[in-house]
């Protein structure tokens, strides 16, 4: 895992906020090329245990995956609370959701998963789609997911391997930086090391 470049989190997550909103449009412009993650989302639903009517929380969902994925699952009476710390992203998502349908399943919210302000055994599963390793505080947060689980609730998380292991995501990566027309990462921040 990493370390935030500074000491300060709440500086760190502030950046992050603002590298992912400058992100989001890009981000919907290019979703049917970039989302190859289905598969991914699909196995995170599959070990986080969701059915009809579960209650899910998907932290760090982005532009809304997978918490459209599960919304599709949990139906017909199930719920998705989907968090995430771009408010950008959040406004793309929940746009998704009204396009496909599913705005009464789904609810966003901007949070960090540091600063989840939830009820305790309120969810049925937690999962988190490469957004760990953003996470400064990772104790927290998955202290904050354990909370939010009931008994016998479900977590499932995927995160980036570092480059060294999975070349093919560098080459990805490099090449979603060049279309989105952003620069490269500052040495030092959990996208550089990741």
């Amino acid at each position: 895992m990493h370390q935030p470049p500074t000491s300060d989190p709440e500086q760190f997550k502030q950046a992050q906020r603002q590298a992912w909103d400058r992100t989001a449009s890009g981000m919907k412009r290019w979703w049917p090329v970039l989302e190859g993650g289905q598969k991914l989302s699909d196995k995170l639903i599959d070990l986080a245990g969701v059915r009809p009517d579960s209650k899910v929380l998907d932290v760090a969902t982005g532009i809304g995956e997978p918490a459209v994925t599960a919304a599709r699952h949990v139906q017909p009476n199930g719920r998705v609370l989907a968090t995430d710390i771009s408010p950008e992203m959040i406004a793309i998502g929940r746009e998704r959701a009204e396009k496909l349908g599913l705005q009464l399943i789904i609810e966003f919210r901007e949070s960090d998963a540091e600063s989840l302000k939830l009820s305790e055994k309120s969810f049925d599963a937690v999962f988190c789609r490469l957004g760990l390793m953003f996470v400064p505080n990772i104790s927290r947060a998955l202290r904050i997911f354990y909370e939010v689980l009931v008994p016998g609730g479900k977590m499932a998380a995927a995160v980036w391997p570092t480059l060294d292991k999975v070349p093919t995501i560098n080459l990805v990566f490099l090449t979603v930086l060049k279309k989105l027309n952003l620069p490269p990462p500052s040495a030092g921040t959990p996208i550089s090391s990741v």
